[in-house]
């Protein structure tokens, strides 16, 4: 993989590679997004099981070992990890957002202290790292994440988490909207489909954010 050149949409086909990315510890946070034990249940449906098995596949192979692994460096580096996550303050949900509301798959009710709304093991928060709770998809829309941020003096995001087309995609075009500098961990992401991760990794290209594999920023970042 070539970050410089790979996932280019047809807006972006023939535009010039992108310079070097600059990313300075103390300006950078890693923020992990909603890999929560809800969406890690399979389904009591064996039809829905195994229309997910290659979601569940590529979450337990990939892209839960490679945050981890990406958490860790940050944290032995002393760089920033951050973390968020759905859940409702209120145990009829009635905080929500219409989008959570809504019937269908993205209906959601997640009482905040349910157990089934924390957040995978493998990922925890660690002692003293930020976690803010969202009812909204954008993690910076329904929160504090802005203002943290900002008195932080981050200016570049590296995002990981799900839904690549969903919760990480309305945080990356926010964050983005607020002129942070967003850098997409493709290998440590994922949506419901692969297809669906890739398209969305070509919209989300070069305008929103830099898409880059966690091998290649660890090296850009010397951890």
């Amino acid at each position: 993989m070539n970050w410089k050149t790979d996932y280019r949409s047809f807006y972006y086909e023939n535009t010039p590679e992108p310079l070097d990315l600059s990313l300075p510890a103390d300006e950078t946070a890693l923020l992990s997004i909603d890999v929560q034990n809800t969406y890690m249940t399979p389904s009591d449906d064996p039809v829905e099981r195994a229309r997910w098995a290659p979601f569940y596949q590529r979450m337990h192979e990939i892209v839960i070992p490679r945050t981890a692994r990406l958490q860790n460096s940050f944290r032995q580096h002393g760089i920033d990890v951050l973390h968020a996550r759905i859940a409702c303050l209120l145990e009829n949900g009635k905080d929500r957002s219409l989008s959570q509301k809504k019937p269908g798959w993205n209906y959601l009710l997640l009482p905040k202290d349910r157990e089934d709304a924390q957040i995978v093991a493998e990922l925890a928060p660690r002692e003293g790292e930020i976690v803010v709770t969202k009812t909204t998809d954008s993690a910076l829309t329904g929160t504090n994440l802005r203002l943290v941020l900002h008195n932080m003096g981050i200016k570049n995001v590296v995002l990981t988490g799900i839904f690549t087309d969903q919760c990480i995609s309305s945080t990356v075009r926010s964050l983005a909207d607020e002129s942070f500098n967003v850098i997409l961990v493709e290998d440590c992401c994922a949506a419901g489909t692969d297809e669906l991760h890739r398209k969305e990794l070509e919209i989300l290209n070069m305008i929103y954010c830099h898409v880059i594999s966690s091998g290649e920023l660890m090296a850009i970042m010397g951890i």
